[in-house]
């Protein structure tokens, strides 16, 4: 997959649906420099893993920038000839609602740095509005807010690509 990227992309999809192996070839797709932004904490030995295990799978050639929180202090470092992966906003939602910071107030400041980037973004976020109704207050405010960031950052997207088993389907815009 080769071509221009819009200046936002969004890849959707549930759990191990193989939406980070899309949004990377997106990105490889692109031919400028790669920066991948990870959200990710490695809180315990089988977050450690899984981290690793991206990593090896992403190969050489990326930039990596840990932003648990502060995605648009991130992305303002971004350059214009770069193309960048943040992978995810569904970690970076749970991390703030974690610390229990104002969701609205940090996805509009989110919302704002990824309209301002210099660059190409893709961002990667996990559709979990598909299972029953969880059984605890914390789990329904966590599926409700990662709801309204999704409708939020689709509305931005030029792109919006969910992927299922693997496979993509467009649901906005076109592949380039």
């Amino acid at each position: 997959m080769t071509g221009s990227l819009p200046p936002l992309t969004l890849v959707i999809g549930g759990a191990r649906s193989g939406k980070s192996a899309f949004a990377e070839s997106l990105v490889l797709g692109s031919g400028r420099a790669r920066r991948y932004v990870a959200t990710a904490e490695a809180r315990d030995n089988e977050m450690r893993d899984r981290i690793a295990r991206h990593r090896r799978e992403r190969g050489d050639g990326w930039m990596t920038v840990e932003a648990p929180l502060q995605l648009p202090e991130a992305l303002a470092q971004v350059g214009r000839d770069e193309v960048v992966l943040l992978d995810c906003a569904t970690l970076w939602l749970t991390n703030h609602l974690l610390a229990d910071h104002d969701l609205v107030a940090e996805t509009g400041k989110l919302i704002a740095a990824l309209t301002t980037c210099v660059a190409p973004v893709v961002i990667v976020s996990n559709e979990t509005g598909w299972g029953i109704v969880p059984e605890n207050a914390l789990a329904r405010r966590f599926r409700d807010e990662q709801g309204r960031l999704n409708q939020r950052l689709a509305a931005e997207a030029g792109l919006v690509v969910t992927v299922i088993a693997g496979l993509p389907m467009v649901l906005k815009g076109a592949l380039p």
